[in-house]
């Protein structure tokens, strides 16, 4: 617990100090949510998602089927994430929270890139402290980059002996829609309030 505060404090000084950058997906908008979308996917969104394999926190094994029947915002990252993990990924609970005010219900779930050093036991400790609805997966290394590069995630680990070694990755959230998979990304200079409004528009006009 400690050690995810710690990351959550180190977190918000990064991103006061380095500020937030992005990068823009170029391509075909699709109309049915031209009011909602903040950019362009290339190659469309349905470029962006696919099948995967993996386990949950509970150590129960689940696919991607299991998350098609809910809006569901997904990131990728790992609970080592000294900074940028834990700002995203506690903003994403935010998000989640103001949508339940208003009425929506979406998922919020990390899909872990580091099979190294996420256990389920560390996985159940992250999600729980993030959000009590937060689902948390990894798995194998082939399982885990089989369902990055469904997402067009990239993520880099490092050949080091070091146990606190980083990993570099993308810093989008996905989401999904039920009937429409994949439908936008979330931008990480994207407020809380920000995503909750163009979620809700997606949701609206499904």
């Amino acid at each position: 617990m400690i050690r995810l505060y710690s990351m959550l404090a180190a977190g918000l000084v990064a991103a006061m100090l380095g500020g937030l950058a992005y990068m823009v997906f170029m391509g075909p908008q699709e109309t049915g949510f031209a009011q909602c979308r903040e950019t362009s996917i290339a190659g469309g969104s349905g470029a962006i998602g696919g099948p995967f394999e993996l386990v949950d926190h509970t150590g129960t094994p689940v696919t991607d089927a299991d998350f098609a029947d809910r809006p569901t915002l997904i990131y990728f990252g790992y609970t080592f994430c000294p900074d940028v993990c834990p700002l995203d990924t506690a903003r994403n609970a935010q998000a989640v929270d103001l949508l339940s005010e208003r009425g929506y219900d979406v998922t919020p779930v990390f899909i872990s890139v580091d099979h190294v050093r996420d256990t389920q036991d560390y996985l159940a400790e992250y999600v729980r402290f993030m959000h009590p609805q937060m689902v948390g997966l990894t798995g194998s290394e082939e399982q885990i980059r089989t369902a990055a590069r469904a997402y067009r995630v990239y993520y880099a680990m490092e050949d080091t002996e070091d146990e606190f070694f980083l990993i570099d990755h993308s810093t989008f959230s996905y989401f999904m829609l039920p009937g429409h998979g994949f439908v936008d990304i979330v931008r990480r200079d994207q407020s809380p309030e920000q995503v909750a409004d163009m979620l809700a528009c997606y949701i609206d006009n499904a």
